[in-house]
């Protein structure tokens, strides 16, 4: 049973705004993606092993489960207050462990939903209040916690951090979003891959797999392969938004990007890496 089932039967209810019609469909499809190898199947993907460019074994098939996966809980978060236990019942019995994000901030777990700016430009990023827990799936970073955090201007701007288009994302219910999903029929958008981003003993690895790939735009500092909307970013600005999914501030070539409505559009972040050895 697809993930995409699961969407589409939660769609149906206009969007998860009761807990007892979600958890309904949750359960009906949780007792039919029960069946013998949907979860031994997730967790090949738990491990950065090589998995997403193995055919034999599946991997640019799961890549697509996993983000319809994502599509179900982003959906799921339309309504944290209705919907967010059913949203750990359901990824905690695929096998997924919760966290909490409280803690330092940190890229790799944590998405920023709301700014409180502090009066000092140079504070730096602090977590205020968790509002809905991340998702691992052993190695893998599944979903990250929403966070509302404090910030000097220098480090996050309120309106910028919290409303810049969120990119490897589906839906939001106060920010826009962009993924390779949008501007296909639906059938096509389907096929997307999900973003794979790994913390391991080794360290983190960030977007290691494009279309099944690991071979992308490494060198975010040159501007080989870029665009004109991304050359105008500053290298320190494009690992901003490969790490964060988003910009944190103005960038610094504001006044030129304007001239360019909708240039967020004409960004491509998708096979960005960050070179050996940064995470």
């Amino acid at each position: 049973m697809k993930a995409r089932t699961l969407y589409h039967d939660l769609l149906d209810h206009d969007g998860p705004r009761q807990d007892e019609p979600c958890q309904d469909d949750i359960d009906r499809w949780l007792g039919q993606a029960a069946a013998p190898g949907y979860r031994e199947r997730l967790r090949t993907a738990a491990a950065h092993s090589g998995w997403w460019a193995d055919e034999e074994r599946g991997g640019p098939a799961l890549l697509e489960e996993l983000y319809a996966l994502g599509r179900v809980a982003d959906l799921l978060l339309l309504d944290p207050v209705g919907s967010l236990s059913a949203r750990l019942r359901l990824f905690t019995a695929l096998g997924m462990t919760p966290f909490d994000g409280a803690g330092p901030f940190d890229p790799f777990l944590h998405e920023i939903v709301e700014v409180e700016q502090a009066a000092d430009r140079q504070t730096p990023i602090e977590v205020l209040e968790v509002r809905h827990p991340g998702l691992m799936l052993g190695e893998l970073l599944f979903g990250r916690a929403g966070v509302r955090v404090r910030a000097g201007a220098a480090h996050a701007e309120r309106g910028v951090a919290d409303r810049f288009p969120l990119y490897w994302t589906f839906r939001r219910a106060d920010r826009p979003t962009r993924d390779l999903s949008q501007g296909w029929g639906s059938n096509s958008q389907w096929s997307t891959d999900f973003r794979l981003d790994y913390r391991t003993p080794g360290g983190d690895h960030l977007n290691v797999a494009e279309n099944g790939s690991v071979d992308g735009r490494p060198e975010l500092g040159h501007y080989q392969d870029l665009g004109p909307e991304e050359r105008l970013l500053t290298p320190a600005e494009r690992r901003e938004l490969l790490r964060h999914r988003c910009l944190l501030r103005t960038p610094r070539a504001a006044a030129d990007l304007a001239s360019s409505p909708g240039w967020e559009d004409d960004l491509f972040p998708y096979e960005w890496r960050l070179p050996a050895g940064e995470a």
